[in-house]
């Protein structure tokens, strides 16, 4: 198994602090059957930067001590960024630094509760760039979960997203869970990765969550999902269904 998303570098965001937790993280991982992680430590998101070259030697640090320990997980490199208005212009810099370094997927954190204006634009000037911007967690955005046709705009103008497991078996609440369940009933999501954090709070439940997806949705969708995060690492293009609104039934109510 393949988890596209996961803060296991050591010291560098709010995930792993020390590289003990990186290891801890690395073992519970392979318990879970992964034996591929992309590090995706937070970029410009108010709180951490964190650079391509930096990512790049944690990445090497890392490898090395997992081989030294016979810990049989690969760490690839790769960064969460959070949408802002300069992000074309840093493309050019290299300072964005896409999922295993030279593949055309980035993956992209909006706001917690909200979609800027500039959204729809960034989106697009990246796929116009050669990108394909990969939006990480849509099932926690507020904004996204009262107007769900503008996720529905936003795959539909060929970008990706990215559900969290947690998100599926529910650990960040039933109103989270139900728009991620929502999301991929409505073929809105690519990926299902573990975004984790650590081995407690924020854990993997990679295993916990593609079980949901299989009982739900059948095995088929579980292969997709398993075989997009195979592809997007290897730059290949992602398979799935034609995306479809979101339609929440509206009852009526008699007081």
């Amino acid at each position: 198994m393949i988890d596209i998303h996961c803060h296991i570098l050591p010291g560098m965001d709010d995930g792993a602090r020390t590289l003990d937790d990186s290891i801890e993280m690395a073992r519970a991982a392979v318990a879970q059957g992964i034996h591929t992680i992309v590090a995706t430590p937070h970029h410009k998101n108010n709180q951490f930067n964190n650079f391509r070259e930096d990512i790049l030697l944690q990445v090497d640090k890392l490898n090395r001590v997992l081989h030294e320990k016979q810990i049989p997980l690969e760490i690839l490199p790769g960064q969460e960024t959070r949408i802002y208005g300069d992000l074309i212009e840093d493309l050019g810099t290299q300072e964005i630094l896409p999922v295993n370094s030279s593949s055309p997927y980035i993956l992209i954190e909006l706001p917690t509760s909200s979609v800027p204006k500039y959204t729809k634009k960034i989106l697009y000037d990246l796929q116009l760039e050669g990108f394909t911007p990969i939006i990480v967690h849509p099932e926690r955005n507020t904004e996204l979960i009262s107007n769900p046709e503008k996720l529905y705009d936003f795959i539909k103008s060929g970008v990706l997203s990215q559900v969290t497991a947690a998100s599926l078996v529910g650990k960040f609440g039933k109103k989270i869970k139900k728009f991620s369940l929502e999301i991929v009933q409505s073929n809105l999501s690519h990926f299902i990765a573990s975004d984790a954090h650590n081995v407690l709070s924020r854990g993997f439940v990679m295993e916990e969550a593609l079980f949901e997806v299989e009982k739900l949705f059948g095995s088929d969708t579980v292969y997709t999902f398993m075989e997009n995060a195979n592809k997007v690492i290897k730059g290949e293009t992602i398979i799935g269904d034609p995306p479809e609104m979101i339609i929440r039934k509206k009852f009526l109510r008699i007081f």
